[in-house]
């Protein structure tokens, strides 16, 4: 029976970035589906986990963050700017976006947008907090462009908070985690062993 991946995320992560084309395709490799699963990370999983927001942490973490940054984007041969001009801004209404593209346009959408808007913010100095930036993105995967107003909903907005939920129940406290059969992978450099998961029967 094939795999389910439950993926969490915050789309403004540059961790989530350097790991979600190969999370993609690790999946596909596997005949894996994956649960897109964006996350109120900053507002509800950080204040019950112990994370802080970037600008709270430690110069040392600081300065190590971008240091490892600079590895791994050279390894997986990403580009990265290591201070974007919009960042940090508020994730949210781009969470929204992906979840309505989710529901109405399927997984492979969602997928697809995700890379578009983490791309937007660490490789092309997009503002992912503005519904213009989010319609370009849209408009250049060949999505309808209601998917904004349709990411406003009610319903939209209670799927935000039940993957929120989801997330705090699974463990989750940093983004990406993955989730297979109750077993948690956190951060992109754990691929490798949700990868050997994967192939396990």
């Amino acid at each position: 029976m094939p795999h389910t991946i439950d993926y969490y995320f915050t789309p403004i992560s540059p961790w989530t970035y350097l790991g979600h084309d190969r999370v993609a395709r690790i999946a596909k490799a596997a005949g894996a589906r994956i649960n897109v699963l964006p996350v109120d990370l900053g507002g509800k999983v950080f204040p019950i986990s112990g994370g802080l927001p970037l600008a709270k942490r430690a110069p040392q973490r600081q300065a190590y963050r971008l240091v490892e940054l600079t590895r791994f984007s050279a390894f997986h041969e990403l580009p990265l700017n290591l201070h974007p001009k919009h960042f940090p801004v508020p994730p949210d209404d781009a969470a929204r976006l992906i979840i309505a593209v989710d529901q109405l346009d399927g997984s492979d959408a969602a997928m697809a947008l995700t890379s578009a808007v983490l791309r937007g913010v660490w490789a092309l100095e997009r503002n992912i907090s503005e519904a213009a930036t989010l319609a370009v993105m849209l408009a250049s995967l060949g999505l309808p462009a209601q998917r904004l107003a349709e990411s406003q909903t009610p319903d939209v907005q209670a799927r935000f908070e039940t993957n929120t939920q989801r997330a705090i129940d699974a463990g989750v406290f940093g983004a990406p985690s993955y989730v297979v059969d109750g077993e948690l992978f956190w951060g992109q450099d754990r691929l490798d062993f949700l990868e050997r998961r994967l192939a396990r029967s």
